[in-house]
């Protein structure tokens, strides 16, 4: 015999597992979108040449490390949740845009790649926040301050870019 649900439960009660599951799928799309981000930046961080793709590798370089913790964050978010991490034969690749440039001097590529990918996750990351209001705190309140992180990450590549458009670079 099934018990009722108690309010308490919140987002983890029998009665929200529609819910529930709504959620984990989206932060299954959010854990792929930053994995997927990571092996991306991986290779604009190593790939480009010239003198002034240097601030952007390093940028890249420090901004894999924050992807992945974010990646790692939604896995757990995941599990606790009652959802299983997917593996990696259930990746497929998205971000064409952040695909290296054809030639390895073309540092604007990779910051229009980087302004698309982190105004897709700001995007997503938004309807998750929208998703969760007033049914899961929890989630909701991590998501918002991953979503800071990646606004941040925008603003920083919004810069370049200004730069290199003021330059007549871009």
């Amino acid at each position: 015999m099934a018990t009722a649900a108690k309010p308490s439960e919140g987002i983890l009660g029998d009665d929200k597992t529609a819910k529930r599951d709504e959620i984990v799928e989206l932060l299954k799309k959010a854990y792929w979108m930053e994995i997927e981000t990571v092996m991306s930046y991986i290779a604009n961080s190593v790939n480009p040449d010239g003198v002034r793709a240097q601030e952007i590798k390093e940028s890249l370089e420090t901004d894999i490390t924050e992807e992945l913790g974010h990646a790692q964050q939604f896995a757990v978010r995941i599990k606790e949740l009652y959802g299983v991490v997917p593996g990696s034969e259930e990746f497929a690749a998205e971000q064409s845009f952040l695909q290296p440039p054809e030639h390895q001097t073309d540092v604007v590529h990779i910051v229009r790649g980087v302004i698309e990918a982190e105004t897709g996750a700001i995007e997503h990351y938004t309807r998750i926040i929208e998703v969760t209001d007033g049914v899961d705190p929890v989630t909701q309140d991590m998501v918002i301050a991953i979503l800071r992180d990646e606004q941040g990450h925008r603003r920083l590549f919004e810069g370049f870019l200004r730069e290199y458009e003021a330059e007549g670079l871009a």
